[in-house]
């Protein structure tokens, strides 16, 4: 299967790292041109410099730095990027902390991080798909969604609600050419899942020793029995964006390493 997104503008939100960077360059790869986005300018700069020595397509990526948490954020990057074909929703913050502990405070910025920003971009760049009658909108979301961690149910909580949100918008983009999916991300190979992993284990053990005591630990049930990496994500996200998965919407695709125990998807 050759997915060919030539002459197709993606916005990957939370892209100067790990799962998003990842599509971010799988989506270049495909011919698109691609927005990065993070908070910083400078973040976004380097996140560009590796993406075009990565996969070797110079001029492919468009800066749009901006925190989407704010209006203002929000506001910066859509400027940048007036239109787009496609729309990946990757911004997210995650953290253990214990169920009793978690205040009020944190409650909101968990669901106003990894909920409101996607539906603030939503609102952005639907109606211009809805006119161009094409469009693909991705909401990265994770297993915790479905099998909500102990150790972060807030973080399961927000999660929880992309999947609603996903449903529901793409009901509103129904019969118009524009999918609107979400992908159910497992347990992740990144920099600050390395950090989470040693908040809940040894931190003197060796990383490949760690990883495994974290999955027997905390995530037995992993049929893969390992951390996916992110370029196993950005597979499935970049055919997710393409022409070819036209029939998918409103759904809740899974790249979790059979760590749902469930034989739905």
């Amino acid at each position: 299967m050759l997915i060919d997104l030539t002459g197709k503008t993606a916005l990957v939100t939370g892209s100067t790292q790990g799962i998003g960077f990842a599509i971010a360059a799988g989506l270049a790869r495909a011919g698109a041109r691609v927005a990065v986005n993070g908070r910083r300018q400078e973040s976004v700069a380097d996140a560009i410099t590796k993406l075009e020595e990565e996969t070797d397509r110079e001029g492919a990526f468009v800066p749009a730095p901006g925190d989407i948490a704010t209006d203002e954020g929000a506001h910066q990057v859509g400027t940048a990027v007036p239109d787009a074909d496609i729309l990946v929703n990757n911004l997210g913050i995650f953290g253990a902390v214990p169920a009793l502990e978690i205040s009020d405070a944190e409650w909101r910025r968990y669901f106003e991080v990894n909920v409101l920003t996607a539906v603030r971009m939503i609102r952005a760049y639907l109606p211009g798909m809805k006119d161009r009658s094409w469009g693909r909108i991705l909401n990265v979301a994770s297993d915790s969604a479905v099998v909500i961690p102990a150790e972060m149910i807030h973080y399961g909580m927000s999660k929880t609600a992309l999947l609603a949100v996903t449903r529901g918008f793409a009901k509103e983009a129904a019969g118009t050419g524009v999918t609107v999916n979400s992908l159910i991300a497992g347990p992740t190979h990144t920099g600050g899942v390395e950090d989470f992993v040693y908040e809940l284990v040894d931190p003197e053990l060796p990383w490949d020793e760690a990883q495994r005591e974290f999955m027997a630990a905390h995530r037995p049930q992993s049929l893969l029995q390992r951390l996916i990496e992110p370029e196993e994500i950005a597979h499935m996200a970049v055919y997710l964006s393409s022409p070819f998965a036209s029939a998918t919407t409103g759904g809740a695709v899974r790249v979790d390493g059979g760590y749902v125990d469930s034989i739905l998807p």
